[in-house]
């Protein structure tokens, strides 16, 4: 199968649907927040997340018109916690995606707002869904645990706290957990709910992101020691700067490879439960040799 025509399909589909839900040339006296919220929004990106909730609701057996809502939902959820973690009083980072971040074009003040106001509109968003109200209800719940204290948010929590010192592999993984495995998570299992996923697929979709989740972290981390700059459109070695911890200072650069790859193998194994989920190991192995 054509599985590279599959995903630019897809990332196509998903630019339009997000167009439809944030129109930033409206003549109105707050314009200048929605298209702080647009700059972000429309940089592009791989767009794994909402890509992942439309294979899943397809793959359990619903339509991709369906998950239109949620999959625009967690790509905003997504670009807000970039905006916000770009900030001087987070990471103080220049170059998002390879152009200037948000408060660098619109001042810190717009740029939190940009942020607020894509939370938001996310959840605004999940909810205008024409399927079942019992669907709609559960899969924006799982955007708000994925976004909130016990997912992103709390993981942000600790990686702050835990800057400048080197701390021990369990607390290392629950911060990814929670900081970039928790919202994949959302991301699968509001496709699978709006699908109408059985208990089987939601707790396969439940082991497929958690394992995807950590590989992908552990390799942003390999990316930011071993990455090019131009490729990655952000600054590289920007974990060492900010003293934090990370898979290659806990593990190795060898070893956090290894456990990147063993992550990988256990994602695709959790989609046996699957009838057709050879996009997803297909992706699943494309993420794990990515460049950027």
């Amino acid at each position: 199968m054509d599985f590279e025509g599959r995903l630019k399909a897809y990332t196509s589909e998903i630019e339009r649907v997000l167009r439809r839900y944030l129109n930033p040339e409206q003549n109105l006296p707050y314009r200048t927040v929605l298209e702080a919220m647009d700059y972000s929004l429309s940089a592009g990106g791989k767009r794994i997340r909402p890509i992942l909730t439309l294979e899943f609701c397809r793959l359990c057996g619903g339509a991709a018109e369906d998950a239109y809502p949620f999959a625009a939902a967690i790509e905003m959820v997504h670009t807000y916690s970039l905006i916000h973690d770009d900030l001087p009083c987070m990471d103080d980072d220049d170059y998002r995606r390879g152009r200037p971040t948000n408060h660098k074009m619109y001042g810190e003040a717009m740029a939190v707002l940009a942020g607020d106001g894509l939370l938001t509109e996310a959840f605004a968003t999940a909810l205008s869904a024409e399927i079942p109200a019992e669907r709609t209800v559960r899969a924006a719940a799982e955007l708000a645990r994925a976004a909130g204290c016990s997912g992103m948010l709390g993981g942000q929590v600790i990686d702050l706290e835990s800057e400048n010192r080197q701390i021990p592999l369990a607390l290392l993984e629950t911060l990814h957990r929670q900081k970039t495995a928790a919202l994949i998570r959302g991301a699968v299992r509001m496709g699978a709910i709006v699908g109408g996923a059985d208990e089987r697929q939601l707790e396969a979709a439940d082991c497929y992101a958690e394992a995807l989740g950590l590989a992908f972290q552990i390799t942003d981390d390999i990316l930011d020691v071993t990455g090019d700059a131009e490729k990655l459109g952000k600054s590289v070695h920007s974990d060492e700067r900010a003293g934090k911890s990370t898979y290659v200072t806990a593990l190795g650069l060898e070893a956090a490879k290894k456990r990147a790859e063993e992550l990988t193998a256990r994602a695709i194994d959790s989609l046996g439960v699957f009838s057709d989920a050879d996009f997803l190991i297909w992706l699943s192995g494309k993420l794990l040799g990515r460049e950027n």
